[in-house]
This record gives structure tokens, sequence and C-alpha cells, in this order.
């Protein structure tokens, strides 16, 4: 009898989590994974930190290569074949390797997996050399080499969202300048006001200058002097709405959006984001389909809604739960808060739950309160956080938090993220018994402090 068979289609985070997932759940499935790129399992969180020089070396973000899921795993995994075509009523898809026609190959179940990509820019001048994505290691690679050969001292980075703040840092150097442009009206929309006004001051301090409302237009390039056959030229000018900025170099960061176009040819239903719409069990709408990761929709636990958060804690937990139920399981997924961090310079910025925009959004009426406190004794050196927290002010439960700061931010974070999976008050918050030591906290830890003026802003 022949063995059922499991095609993944794509790597990295969620896939390589679904294929090994499965495998620990029948082992006599046979598993293969289909991955169009040339790397298939590597940190894409650890790019800024290879672009910055923290990371020697591209090697250092490779975790497993195909060879190692073979023999560890028995796990067959094949670089450079791209699933082209899907066919869920008679279970097979259309593949394409290097070199050879297209072959059909039938599947028992099947895990998409395909992540996300850039989102569309419409701007003139993409085509110019010194233009660069940083959303797979091979595009990161490229940038890398084009600084360390290049006389790069101009950069412009398009774009204000967590990417563009850590490539803010990455790129900065003595010799080099930074511009970050953001179309919005505000810098990083994942957080409010008071916290963005504090990521505008460090990068300022750091030497990059910040311009919010500035849509780029066009990217303009020198007259390429390799001859007729390419006439692309180099990145020299970035014409925005709110001016023109030479650039040696130029980094998008605009975002990206779900890779999903061989799922809704499928004719697989689409959801929140224009993701692969999915269950709390990874299952699409097609029979022995599921999708996980930066492709599929998530369950918000605050708004009650379906979201689209592309992060990588996401997309290993979903992998999971589509392996073990593509291999017979009933795992599930219960669902997100939202919960992030990012390093800006000395700075730690997190955030878990809604926004007041997004609770606004949803239709909540919200109650809020933002304090500054010292993380740690101010005898030891202790510096101030900023921490807002919001409420829903009919039952005053906790609706999302933010920070940022020095130092104490990142897991003081989970604490609040914590907190909103179990549906806490501001009272109960309030009530948490936290730690205290002097080189760790304040004996009011700034957490129950900012608890404390939600509950006087929720009378």
């Amino acid at each position: 009898m022949a063995r059922e068979r499991l095609i993944v289609i794509g790597g990295v985070a969620a896939g390589l989590s679904a294929a090994s997932e499965a495998r620990r759940h029948n082992r006599w499935m046979e598993i293969r994974v289909y991955e169009k790129g040339p790397d298939i399992s590597y940190s894409n969180c650890g790019l800024p930190y290879y672009i910055e020089g923290l990371v020697p070396d591209a090697d250092s973000l490779r975790i497993h290569s195909p060879e190692f899921f073979h023999a560890e795993r028995d796990i067959d995994v094949f670089t450079h074949h791209e699933v082209i075509e899907i066919s869920t009523s008679c279970r097979r898809v259309t593949m394409l390797a290097p070199g050879s026609a297209p072959e059909e190959v039938p599947y028992d179940r099947l895990v998409i997996a395909t992540g996300a990509e850039p989102a569309p820019a419409e701007i003139e001048g993409l085509s110019l050399e010194g233009v660069f994505n940083v959303n797979t290691l091979q595009s990161t690679i490229a940038l890398k080499r084009y600084l360390d050969s290049a006389d790069v001292r101009r950069a412009v980075i398009v774009g204000g969202g967590y990417i563009g703040l850590e490539m803010a840092e990455a790129l900065k150097t003595p010799e080099r300048s930074v511009t970050l442009l953001e179309r919005g009206a505000n810098l990083f929309e994942a957080a409010d006001a008071e916290i963005v006004e504090v990521i505008r001051q460090e990068l300022a301090r750091n030497g990059v200058e910040v311009l919010t409302g500035a849509k780029v237009l066009a990217l303009v390039g020198d007259a390429h002097r390799g001859g007729a056959r390419d006439q692309r030229g180099t990145v020299r000018r970035v014409h925005s709405e709110s001016g023109s900025f030479d650039a040696d170099c130029v980094v998008l960061a605009t975002g990206v959006r779900p890779r999903v176009k061989i799922a809704a040819d499928a004719g697989i239903e689409l959801g929140a984001g224009g993701a692969v719409a999915v269950n709390e069990y990874q299952e699409t709408s097609a029979a022995g389909v599921f999708a996980a990761g930066d492709c599929a929709d998530a369950l918000n636990l605050v708004s009650g809604r379906r979201t689209y958060v592309p992060l990588g804690t996401t997309a290993n937990k979903q992998g999971r739960v589509a392996g073990e139920n593509a291999a017979g399981g009933r795992a599930r997924f219960a669902g997100i808060v939202g919960t992030a961090v990012v390093k800006v310079f000395g700075l730690e910025v997190a955030r878990t739950g809604l926004s007041a925009e997004e609770a606004a959004q949803a239709g909540l009426r919200t109650a809020e309160a933002v304090v500054r406190a010292a993380a740690r004794a101010r005898y030891l050196g202790g510096q101030d956080i900023l921490v807002k927290l919001i409420a829903d002010r009919s039952t005053g439960r906790l609706l999302g938090a933010q920070m940022v700061g020095p130092e104490g931010v990142a897991k003081r974070i989970d604490v609040l993220a914590t907190a909103l999976h179990a549906r806490l008050t501001a009272e109960q918050v309030y009530q948490l018994d936290l730690s205290y030591a002097p080189p760790f906290s304040s004996v009011w830890d700034p957490t129950l402090i900012a608890a404390r003026q939600l509950l006087h802003a929720l009378k």
C-alpha cells in the first residue's frame, strides 16, 4: 500500500515547522517540502543584524540544510522547486524544477506556507542598481555585498515600520547618512503617538533624518557607463512629496503582503488582510489543505476579529498545528494578541494587544494611562521607561500595552501579553505579585504604576 503523501509548499519557519511536526506524529507518511528559493531554513529576524555587522556571515543565519532534514527527520526537501499551481479537486500540485518541464505531483494532504512578499511600491525607478528589499536571505546578502563594494555615503529607507526602524540602525555609520521617508502621517503605525515621539527623538539623536507624509514618487539614476546592453543606471536621487534626497542606496521597507496567488487561483478562500482564511486547526476552505505562517490569517484574542499579523513566533506555532493536523492530529491554534518588540539604537520598543486607534476601529470605548517610571532603582543607574496601557471603559478589561525605554521593556511586555491572554482587568493587573530587587525593578514596578493610573482613568 502506498504511503500517504504530505506536500508542504514553502520552507523557513512555518513550512519546516509543519513538516517536522507531521513527522513527529506520523512516522510512515511521505513528506516533501518544495521551496522555490535556494535557502530552506534561516533566521529571517536576524537579517538586519547581518547588515549591521553583528552577525559575521550569512551562514551564521542558516539553521538547517536539506540534507539535515533528509538524514535526521526523513523529510525530502527540494530547493529551487516552485509550485506553480494547485488543483484541490484532483489533489495535485504542479511543480517547476530548474531545467525541467512542469511536473504534476499528487498529494493526500497539503500545507501552504508560501510566506509574505514585499508590498508593491508604485515608484518609478525600482529597477535601478542600488535598490533593495530585505525580506529574504538572498536579497539581504545582495544588499550587504553592495554596501561592502560600493561607496555608499547616503542611504534612504522607504517605510517607517519594523523593518525600516531596524534598517535605520543597521545602515547608520559615522561615514554614512540615513534618511527615512514614511508616506503616512506617523512613523511606526503599530504604536501610539507617545511612543512614536520617543522613537523619533532616538533616531534624531543618532543622526537619522525622519520625514513623515513623504510619499516617494520616483527614484532617479545616473547614466549607465557599461555599454548599451544595460541602461539601468545606479540610483542617485529620491524624489518625494517632501523634497528630493541624494542617495547611493535605497532600501524598500514598505511592508509585506501575504503571498497567496497560487492559493487564490485554486479557489481557496482568502480572509483578513488578503491572507488565506484558516480556522483554529489551520484548515483552509479546501479539504485536506492547511495554511500557516505569513500567508495565513489569525484570530486576535483581544478584538475577537480575524487579523493579519506576520510574525515569526506566529508562523512557527501555526506551522506546528498545521503539520500535526495534516498528519492526523487535532491540535488547535488559539490566536494571537499581537506582541512584538523592536530595537531602535538604544531603545527597546514593545507593544501587545490593541493600540488606541485599533480599539476605536473595533468600536470600543477606552481609558488610557501613560506613565514614566524607573526600570530599576535609580541609585543603581535605573533609567525611565514610558508605559502606556489601554482598557475597555465599560468592563475595565486590559486591551493593549506599549512600552519604550533603554532597558527593561522587552520582557515586561510579556507580562502584559499574558494578562491579555487571561483577559485580566486593570484592577487585576494592578494586583499582580511581581518580583522586586533594586538591580531589576523599582519597588513599584512601572507595570503596576501604569495599572494604578489606568484605574484612576477608568473612574
